[in-house]
């Protein structure tokens, strides 16, 4: 079954079953997410090494608290 095939069936859902394949797809996608997220931040996953650098800045003191970096930039920008 082509994508196209599968559109044109959805087209002629009615709006209860449209609603209901809808959360379905939310709910694939979300699981796929945290599968990912899994395996990222695994042992040797791609998000270790993201999470390692930010390790290092913080302990080199090049990373401010959200709080002093918010209200510096209010100061900066105080119209927005």
């Amino acid at each position: 079954m082509t994508v196209e095939a599968i559109k044109d069936a959805i087209a002629e859902l009615g709006a209860e079953e449209r609603a209901s394949l809808a959360a379905w797809l939310v709910e694939q996608d979300s699981a796929e997410w945290d599968r990912q997220m899994e395996v990222d931040f695994s042992p040797h996953g791609a998000g270790i090494a993201l999470l390692e650098e930010v390790e290092t800045e913080v302990r080199a003191g090049r990373v401010k608290p959200l709080t002093e970096f918010l209200a510096e930039s209010k100061a900066q920008n105080p119209g927005s």
